[in-house]
């Protein structure tokens, strides 16, 4: 159910966090191991975490869910959109906590839930959905361009991203290219949303 799409998205950069304690603010690395875990030293990753603000809905705060925010994706052009929205010269991956920078592909943050992202070594990401825009990546772009921070979660709606997961392990290098795999999904008529 699963298939291969035409378009394919390039690394233009990777980044870890090894320590949120310490902030949101990830760290430019060459290469990246994935393992079923997660990216090596990234602090997000784990086959467990507790549950956050995101599924308040479904689970008290602290309750102990699969990860399925293992990987943070965002695109460059999605990056620039935000950027001119909010009116800054600059805005940078790694600001948002972000672990992998692609380009080439358009709307990448609306790519449906469950398609995968495979590079030529076999290595897949499974992404889980829209990374919503939160207002700690606010308080980082205010470091560098104070009293902008608070327009982030406005202009980044439905352009920050997506979360994923490590479906087959393998590595991941600047320059790699990955297809984007989409599942067959028709709409859900019925969600009373």
């Amino acid at each position: 159910m699963l298939k291969a799409t035409k378009l394919t998205a390039r690394i233009e950069a990777l980044f870890i966090n090894p320590c949120r304690d310490e902030g949101l603010v990830s760290t430019a690395i060459d290469s990246v191991q994935a393992s079923y875990a997660g990216i090596e030293g990234e602090s997000h990753g784990g086959f467990t975490r507790p549950s956050c603000s995101r599924v308040l809905g479904q689970y008290p705060r602290g309750t102990q869910i699969r990860n399925v925010r293992q990987v943070t994706i965002v695109s460059v052009e999605e990056l620039e959109i935000i950027r001119a929205q909010m009116g800054i010269p600059e805005l940078k991956a790694q600001w948002l906590g972000a672990n992998i920078l692609l380009s080439g592909i358009t709307d990448f943050s609306l790519i449906p839930p469950s398609s995968r992202l495979i590079s030529a070594n076999g290595l897949s990401i499974v992404a889980d959905m829209t990374n919503g825009p939160c207002k700690f990546v606010g308080d980082v772009i205010d470091n560098h361009f104070p009293g902008k921070g608070k327009r982030f979660p406005k202009a980044a709606f439905n352009l920050r991203g997506v979360t994923g997961w490590v479906e087959r392990e393998g590595v991941l290098q600047l320059g790699d290219e990955l297809i984007l795999h989409v599942p067959h999904q028709p709409p859900y008529q019925h969600s009373g949303l």
